[in-house]
């Protein structure tokens, strides 16, 4: 994957999941966030954003400003620490634990095909999902920007959608045969969903 960034967003309350430190919840023996990092392996370089412990060596880690800002304020502390001449970046929540190599390849290739600022999957639903796409990492950092002035500084709180309403996004639905990779865990019922599609 070169040339390829990944941010991963470990931050929440996981309020619907009793305020668990919902990235460390095993799935599969595996903890959520140490499958994301697993599926990014190949980017240069991986950072996660939030209180992470017993990460390989290689990660970098740093924390939203304020603490709980949010995702926009997330993935700007992120895109910080990914150099300027790294042309895309992963944009990923920590709590996808079904997401592959794969499906991230299959991303940067769309990306790769299209003109489109980014390129996300959609769920079975036909529902965007921005914290599973990949980005030219200068048309999402120039958003963050615009994100930041029109807030007067502060990112704290911001949505997503109102990050990437400047941008031209490509949906794609996984082609795949596998569990879907988009398939994030916010509940303890959603865990048992992806422990069924893990064995």
């Amino acid at each position: 994957m070169e040339g390829l960034a990944a941010v991963v967003l470990a931050g929440g309350a996981a309020r619907r999941m009793g305020g668990a430190d919902k990235p460390a919840v095993p799935v599969g023996g595996r903890s959520m966030l140490g499958r994301v990092l697993g599926a990014v392996t190949g980017c240069a370089p991986r950072i996660v954003v939030g209180p992470a412990d017993d990460l390989p060596p290689d990660v970098l880690v740093t924390r939203e400003q304020p603490p709980g800002g949010g995702p926009v304020a997330a993935t700007a502390a992120g895109l910080a620490l990914v150099e300027p001449q790294v042309p895309r970046v992963a944009l990923l929540a920590a709590d996808l634990p079904l997401l592959t190599a794969e499906a991230v390849e299959f991303l940067a290739g769309e990306l790769d095909r299209s003109t489109a600022d980014g390129v996300v999957y959609l769920d079975d639903t036909g529902r965007r999902q921005p914290l599973c796409g990949l980005w030219r990492t200068s048309a999402l950092r120039a958003a963050v920007d615009r994100q930041r002035v029109e807030r007067g500084g502060s990112l704290a709180g911001a949505a997503m959608r109102g990050l990437l309403a400047g941008l031209t996004v490509a949906e794609v639905s996984w082609p795949g045969s596998g569990p879907p990779p988009w398939f994030d865990c916010d509940t303890d019922e959603d865990v048992r969903r992806a422990e069924e599609w893990a064995r």
